[in-house]
């Protein structure tokens, strides 16, 4: 959900490297996608700019918008769809077996299995948070294309040896080094938003959901399915591993072959040589700018802010004159800042926050309560774990692809937004109800399992709808609520850090209410569940602050009402 911007923070010398771009507008690289200008996303905070002729032209693309459509490139997007499924089938195998893959390791007590995956689960988010924004800042350096085939590769490698893993400690590592070298969460929605304009941003953002529900499918079946058949009992979780590392080499390969570069101007050939040089010398001007700092810090114990200014300036002088090229500023200045942290996009990423860590959140609890004993767990199998999340994912995709945007239409971004946040709290609100196996059959009709795996069934189809319908819908509002142009890969930077700092504190502290909840009795599971079922709600009541003009697509048939 991103546009031709920044994918990430930009430090504060990052107006070198806006020379050689010129100026930053959301369009495609190859002409042929793009046919007509694309205005700026608008919100209560954002007024344009006051030229007359720049005012009516950006109305009458507005007006445009509503008639035709940009036609999507339908090529670059299957490229981009193609790494996503390969990303999710090979980090969803995992979930089907890693409480048995972690209580198999020595040294582990069987009855915190939860905490150790909880503590799994947060490192990768949590080293996710760490680099996130590094990621997007050197995509805007040397091309988004660079960024994917090298974290992709990387993720590949880690894979690879996951399998091979036989201490904790080792998994531990390999999730850190996971979470630490791939950008793709942020680059590849960026890459999204550079192809798309308001009048075609749904169709292309309701297929992103869409790929990962068949990541969603096809990760916990291989995963489940293929624990032991590799290698025999010495590397266990050896096969699904080595299948979810063919698939990230193989999309490396595609990519580097038939995927064009995203960020340049049109027709302008992408060159490595000069990213990289405008990288070094971006690195290095910052290096000797903070050593001047502390330099004058030591010496005086203050600051000269005039100084500081003129050397600045002579900074610039020395770039030449082209950096301020259409007036454009950076996003880094403070008043572009105050810009974008303005009421509605803090109260958006207040609650993709919450949205995030109760996503995550039921992912983690799911697998420990599936698969733990009597009475909190219900003592499945990991094949049966990894079946039940692939044909929910079956009937989720059946959904995004035939009622999700009529529903959408309908109540627009920010109320499928609402609805989705709700529904979130009340499958895990339903979640510890479901029975066992071995239990009386309701009204004494069928066999136990049966409803066991009927129960189950309807509550992860509810939760997985919710979850790719509200992931499409925040996407949309966060980039239609960015005050310009030049803040929207900014925002998207921090909407990333968000989203991995929620996906870092709700799997460790879900997996270890989950252990704790073991010595609860009677209904111990419902300690956990029943805790962000509660976040989840308070999301939904906080999404009722929302309130500002241009959050919804053109594209879609929903008529938003003005607000002055």
């Amino acid at each position: 959900s991103r546009g031709s911007f920044r994918a990430g923070s930009p430090l504060p010398t990052l107006r070198s490297s806006r020379g050689r771009t010129g100026a930053l507008r959301r369009q495609s690289t190859n002409q042929h996608y793009q046919t007509f200008p694309t205005p700026p996303p608008r919100t209560a905070g954002y007024r344009g700019r006051s030229s007359g002729s720049g005012s009516s032209s950006g109305e009458s693309v507005a007006s445009n918008e509503h008639h035709s459509a940009t036609p999507l490139p339908a090529a670059q997007l299957a490229l981009l769809a193609l790494l996503s499924l390969a990303e999710q089938t090979a980090l969803n195998s995992i979930s089907p077996y890693l409480p048995e893959m972690v209580a198999s390791f020595p040294g582990v007590d069987s009855e915190k299995v939860g905490v150790y995956v909880g503590l799994l689960a947060s490192s990768f988010a949590l080293a996710q948070l760490t680099t996130n924004l590094m990621w997007g800042y050197l995509s805007d350096i040397i091309g988004r294309k660079p960024v994917m085939l090298l974290g992709t590769s990387l993720l590949c490698l880690c894979f690879a040896l996951f399998g091979f893993c036989t201490q904790y400690w080792h998994i531990v590592l390999v999730h850190v080094a996971m979470g630490l070298l791939n950008g793709n969460a942020a680059v590849v929605p960026t890459c999204l938003g550079e192809l798309t304009d308001r009048s075609n941003q749904s169709k292309a953002f309701t297929w992103l959901p869409v790929v990962y529900s068949l990541g969603s499918i096809t990760g916990p079946a291989l995963g489940g399915l293929l624990v032991g058949k590799v290698a025999g009992d010495r590397y266990p979780f050896l096969a699904p591993n080595i299948l979810g590392s063919s698939l990230l080499a193989a999309s490396v390969i595609v990519l580097l072959i038939w995927f064009d570069e995203t960020l340049e101007e049109k027709g302008k050939p992408f060159d490595f040589r000069e990213k990289l040089g405008s990288l070094c010398s971006c690195l290095k001007r910052t290096k000797n700018k903070l050593k001047r700092r502390r330099d004058r810090s030591t010496v005086y114990g203050t600051t000269d802010t005039l100084e500081e200014e003129d050397e600045e300036n002579e900074e610039r002088g020395l770039l030449g004159s082209d950096d301020d090229e259409d007036g454009a500023k950076s996003p880094s200045d403070a008043a572009t800042w105050r810009q974008l942290l303005n009421r509605t996009t803090l109260l958006l990423l207040t609650t993709y926050l919450v949205f995030q860590v109760s996503n995550i959140s039921f992912s983690s609890l799911y697998p420990l309560f599936a698969s733990g004993p009597k009475p909190t767990g219900r003592g499945l199998p990991a094949d049966v774990i990894g079946i039940s999340l692939s044909i929910a994912g079956i009937f989720t995709i059946l959904f995004q692809l035939f009622a999700f945007r009529p529903i959408k239409a309908k109540l627009g971004n920010l109320g499928t937004y609402r609805g989705s946040l709700l529904g979130l709290a009340i499958s895990m609100a339903l979640m510890p109800w479901v029975g066992y196996k071995d239990s009386a059959p309701p009204f004494g009709v069928g066999s136990s399992k049966i409803w066991l795996y009927a129960e189950l069934g309807i509550i992860l189809v509810i939760k997985n709808i919710c979850a790719v319908g509200g992931l499409s819908s925040v996407m949309l509002l966060i980039t239609n609520s960015a005050p310009s142009h030049a803040s929207l890969g900014t925002l998207q930077g921090v909407a990333q850090t968000l989203s991995a700092a929620g996906r870092s504190f709700g799997p460790f502290v879900s997996g270890s209410l989950f252990s704790l909840s073991v010595h609860v009795q009677p209904k111990g599971e419902a300690l956990a569940w029943g805790l962000f079922a509660g976040i989840s709600l308070a999301g939904w009541l906080g999404s009722y602050a929302i309130h500002a003009e241009g959050l919804e697509s053109t594209d879609d048939g929903y008529e938003e009402d003005e607000e002055d």
